[in-house]
């Protein structure tokens, strides 16, 4: 319960205050680097999280009559018993964020949302959870869907696999920076990239860097003038989005890519 009283309040503290308990998260996500710690980590271990970020912001490469990502988004929301949208993003509020609207909060769907405090939150219809989603997408931000134990943290919320995440992530997003700060190994299982999908750098690279400043979790390099993409890389896109040549293209190589993602959510929560 003090945990709840303190996320009612959050909203009337300081920013600074509010960064200080983000810092303390990336800290926590840091142990998972300690010998023997890795997977084992709450946060991180696959039976309790297993999260994918969706590429909507970007030019993509897909086979013909193949449904756009968005729609994963749709069926989530139209599927949900509950749907319960926060009236604020903490991290955003946190890091003083300048580009990216503070106002638009995570989707918290399933039986599971309606313990988030109400202060900080309301519950809304299909329509309405929709179209949160489209104006968070319109407004360059990433959406990572999935089951996030540290959510079940952050509000409180005792784990009983029925909380579906989908966070609206930009740079202070507690998730992207917390991915950096732990070992690859436990990074794959719980917050794997996206199957049937893949980032390509072509020929119109120019080795300018864009990529290499909008990239989240900083999985890309410029080698001999060139962008590589490194191992951390979650496929969110927005190499592509930002590149002013096209030199970064998200592909689609598989038409099922959305089932077998919405399959895999559905065998790690239950939000129905």
């Amino acid at each position: 319960m003090a945990r709840k009283a303190f996320i009612e309040r959050a909203l009337g503290r300081p920013p600074r205050l509010v960064r200080l308990g983000l810092e303390g998260q990336r800290l926590f996500f840091k142990l998972s680097r300690l010998p023997g710690v890795g997977r084992r980590h709450p946060w991180v271990t696959p039976r309790k999280t297993d999260v994918r970020f969706i590429p909507i912001n970007s030019a993509i490469e897909m086979p013909e009559s193949c449904p756009m990502p968005l729609r994963l988004l749709d069926r989530l929301i139209e599927e949900a018993s509950h749907r319960v949208i926060v009236d604020f993003c903490g991290c955003r509020v946190g890091y003083e964020c300048k580009e990216y609207p503070s106002e638009i909060g995570c989707l918290l769907m399933g039986d599971s949302a309606l313990e988030v405090p109400r202060t900080v939150c309301r519950e809304v219809g299909v329509g309405e959870a929709k179209e949160h989603a489209r104006r968070a997408v319109e407004a360059g931000l990433v959406p990572i869907v999935g089951k996030a134990h540290v959510d079940d943290f952050i509000y409180g919320i005792k784990d009983r696999g029925r909380l579906l995440t989908v966070c609206f992530c930009c740079e202070c997003c507690s998730i992207t920076r917390g991915i950096g700060d732990i070992p690859i190994g436990a990074v794959e299982p719980a917050f794997a990239r996206m199957e049937g999908v893949s980032v390509v750098i072509t020929e119109k690279c120019r080795g300018c860097g864009r990529c290499v400043e909008r990239c989240f979790v900083k999985a890309i390099e410029i080698v001999d003038g060139r962008a590589v993409i490194g191992p951390y890389c979650r496929l969110c896109g927005r190499c592509a989005s930002s590149c002013p040549n096209g030199g970064a293209v998200i592909r689609i190589d598989d038409p099922d890519f959305l089932e077998k993602t919405y399959r895999r959510i559905r065998a790690h929560v239950k939000f129905d």
